[in-house]
């Protein structure tokens, strides 16, 4: 898949639109997670994030999963240089170790490793340097924001990636909640060729309300590529394993949109 570059823009013509948010509807549907097949953002290797802690824990996390009905998992440690100092070799070793265990206990789920990648000066130079990035396949990289606000040179960075060949896959857009309301960032970013990744628990209440209207409206809005659990431990589980979403939600995840299925 070749990376989409185009001309970053600060004109938003387009954005002036008709903020039309789902009209209330008190009927929910539960989510068959087989009909995504694939998870492309969650947190399963042992004790190199802020996810899986052990062994046993990432074999439970695996295990629930499977059970939910996907069939492929890529997982996607943090890369963030002050936090998680994960690398390439590093995520693959510890990928090997959990592959080994599977097999040992008869788990027959795909697994591969991607990374989750924080826009920061660390990544600007991976890029200068010419640093291969894991992808979900192909050249797709998955990429986080700050949760406090946007940095002044993330359109720079996000240009940087696009530059060097990748195609940028936004993670939890819905979660960058100081655009609450204000989405011209986002537009921009989705008119200059990124992809986007809904967090399904921001479909509960997990994330609270106002993640959950960000997400309506994005989703109203055409802007999400894929979906992922971003698990990262057992409250998550469970929290899928009664996840109920609206009516437009459920043709969103259960149609041919969303490009999971393709990662299989």
């Amino acid at each position: 898949m070749q990376a989409k570059i185009l001309y970053w823009s600060s004109k938003y013509p387009w954005y002036l639109m008709n903020f039309n948010f789902f009209k209330n509807n008190n009927k929910s549907y539960p989510l068959d997670y087989a009909v995504l097949k694939a998870d492309m953002h969650a947190h399963l290797l042992p004790g190199i994030d802020d996810g899986a802690v052990s062994m046993q824990n990432t074999l439970e996390l695996i295990s629930g999963l499977k059970h939910l009905g996907y069939t492929t998992l890529i997982t996607t440690p943090h890369i963030r240089w002050d936090m998680f100092k994960n690398t390439p070799d590093g995520i693959q070793k510890q990928l090997d170790l959990v592959r080994a265990e599977l097999s040992k206990n008869k788990i027959d789920i795909a697994l591969h490793a991607a990374a989750e990648y924080y826009l920061d000066d660390y990544v600007s130079r991976l890029l200068k340097t010419n640093q291969p990035l894991l992808t979900l396949k192909g050249n797709m990289v998955l990429v986080e924001f700050s949760f406090m606000h946007l940095s002044g040179n993330m359109k720079e960075v996000l240009f940087d990636v696009q530059m060097a060949g990748y195609q940028p896959v936004i993670a939890h857009p819905e979660r960058y909640t100081y655009l609450h309301k204000n989405y011209e960032a986002l537009h921009e970013f989705k008119e200059n060729g990124c992809m986007f990744q809904l967090n399904l628990l921001s479909l509960s209440s997990q994330y609270g309300k106002v993640v959950l209207e960000m997400a309506n409206y994005l989703a109203d809005h055409d802007f999400y590529d894929f979906a992922g659990t971003d698990l990262h431990h057992r409250r998550h589980l469970e929290a899928l394993k009664s996840l109920k979403v609206s009516e437009k939600i459920h043709t969103l995840l259960t149609g041919d949109r969303l490009l999971n299925k393709t990662l299989s």
